[in-house]
């Protein structure tokens, strides 16, 4: 498990970078925007597969026995959490994490979440851990999971921080918690082209996966894990 260990903590002390105003302002001055960007997406991306080697190189210790409704999760909220990743991302949020500039009226997703990111990672962490039963998958979700559910507070207090009495008015129109702002009146669900593009991406990446994608990733069908054993 030191493998894992080593690389989950390279992973969380990475991404403390965006926590820390100084040195992120510092990498941006220096780099410009969109260079650091794509340098830290790329390095994200190469230390999150760092982890998921390091996990599936850890013993294979049964804890559960997998069923069918189990794996029929992950093909619901697996997507749910793309399509939420994706929309968040790529609008406009002075609220939480995404990777446009500028200032603008927020995207129409943060009607449904102000962190649709972080709760789309927890999603499809959470979505992933209950169909494989077994101990490296528990560790290696599990903490994923817990990682976007303590971003989303560490993300609170900063945003509060740095946006001052600003914080208030932006925050009145959305929610925490999923819905919560729909459901309560203070906000009304839209649809804007970010959205769009998210979900026609969102079903084309998960077609492709359960066509094959996935299988030849990681090795495993997701649509194996949903059909009850013959």
């Amino acid at each position: 498990m030191a493998p894992f260990l080593i690389a989950l903590g390279v992973f969380l002390v990475l991404h403390t970078v965006p926590a820390m105003p100084g040195i992120r302002a510092a990498l941006v001055t220096r780099l410009g925007r969109k260079t650091y960007l794509a340098i830290y997406s790329l390095v994200s991306v190469g230390v999150l597969a760092w982890m998921f080697q390091a996990a599936l190189a850890m013993d294979f210790v049964v804890l559960w026995e997998p069923a069918a409704w189990q794996g029929w999760i992950t093909l619901v909220t697996a997507p749910v959490g793309l399509f939420l990743v994706l929309a968040g991302l790529f609008s406009i949020n002075p609220l939480s994490v995404t990777v446009r500039s500028g200032s603008g009226e927020p995207g129409a997703i943060t009607a449904v979440t102000r962190h649709p990111v972080l709760w789309g990672f927890w999603l499809w962490a959470v979505g992933h851990m209950l169909p494989n039963g077994d101990l490296r998958s528990l560790v290696l979700f599990g903490s994923l999971a817990l990682f976007a559910a303590g971003g989303i507070a560490m993300t609170e207090r900063r945003g509060r921080r740095r946006l001052g009495r600003a914080w208030a008015q932006l925050a009145a129109s959305t929610s925490i918690v999923p819905f919560a702002a729909v459901v309560s009146g203070r906000a009304r669900l839209r649809v804007d082209l970010v959205m769009v593009a998210a979900a026609v991406s969102t079903v084309l990446t998960t077609l492709w996966l359960l066509a094959g994608g996935h299988r030849v990733m990681v090795g495993a069908d997701p649509l194996l894990l949903a059909l009850p054993p013959q």
